[in-house]
């Protein structure tokens, strides 16, 4: 099992340079802790500060090695040509592989303000995922469908191929992330019943594709390692009172590094190959002792 983390970018309190400067923190504390892989999050017209994940991920790669990372697009709110060009420049920047996650967004105040049409999100992705392949392979695009544009060609290219996860929940979109992804992203909120629901769904479409299932199988949550017992049960107290983003709070990761090890040996066991963290915890110090914590969990899962 592979142990990665999707760098918070919303920081509702504070001045704009400290939300961009725990980041930079988060990302350095990572590193450190060996984990195996690095993304930040996509997500645009916030009421709150969030930072935008082409200049971040620019900024925090600085402190990254030869493991992977990448960013989350929503593809639907992004010009593809614009896209190919920001990721190609991003995967110029690391070490090691650079991976697109993509989803299809949400959030019609979203798109609104973005001027996209969310009733044509299948569409739009589709589409653009076709155009930024062939972009990044070196190919001369024209397009004319939901997006428009002709003979349109990235330089530089990427020093190698670019890893595809799509994220997907419903069922049509877990065909399509079995269809056109080198891999799946399962979503934050699913409790541990419903992550082996939905692994058996996305099974079931590689098999009807007749491909062969991925070397990643990826889901994300949001964890918080506690110190102690009791360090956990004020935070499970906490979010219990005051929620955490709509999720189900059995879909929360929240022990001491033997309890978490013990929930992502679960997920080992139904297939996923990768669990990608995000730390719930919205104090920073917290979030970074529990990121330092996940090097006791690494250790208890035999990972090297």
């Amino acid at each position: 099992m592979k142990v990665g983390i999707s760098i918070t970018s919303a920081y509702p309190t504070g001045s704009s340079r400290e939300g961009a400067a725990r980041m930079v923190a988060r990302a350095r504390v990572a590193a450190e802790a060996g984990l195996d892989s690095l993304f930040v999050g996509d997500h645009h017209v916030a009421p709150t500060s969030y930072y935008q994940n082409t200049p971040m991920l620019g900024r925090l790669l600085a402190e990254w090695d030869e493991r992977p990372a990448g960013a989350l697009f929503l593809l639907p709110l992004w010009n593809p040509v614009l896209l190919a060009e920001q990721v190609a420049t991003l995967a110029c920047l690391t070490n090691g592989p650079f991976i697109l996650q993509c989803a299809l967004g949400a959030n019609e105040h979203q798109f609104k303000a973005m001027g996209a049409n969310i009733k044509r999100r299948p569409s739009a992705f589709e589409q653009s995922l076709g155009a930024l392949r062939a972009l990044w392979q070196g190919e001369t695009v024209s397009l004319n469908g939901i997006w428009k544009f002709e003979n349109a060609q990235v330089c530089p290219l990427p020093p190698q191929k670019i890893e595809v996860w799509i994220g997907a929940s419903a069922p049509v979109a877990i065909e399509r992330a079995a269809r056109l992804g080198d891999a799946w992203l399962a979503e934050p909120g699913l409790t541990i019943n419903s992550a082996g629901e939905k692994l058996n769904t996305y099974k079931e479409a590689v098999y009807n594709l007749n491909k062969e299932l991925p070397k990643t199988i990826a889901i994300r949550r949001d964890i918080y390692v506690a110190e102690s017992d009791k360090d956990a049960e004020q935070v499970r107290r906490l979010v219990k009172e005051n929620g955490y983003r709509g999720f189900d709070s059995d879909a929360l990761i929240i022990g001491d590094a033997s309890a978490v090890a013990n929930v992502f040996s679960n997920f080992d066991e139904l297939g996923y190959t990768d669990i990608i963290v995000r730390n719930l915890h919205w104090n920073t110090e917290k979030a970074l002792a529990s990121t330092e914590r996940l090097i006791a969990v690494r250790e208890k899962l035999g990972i090297k």
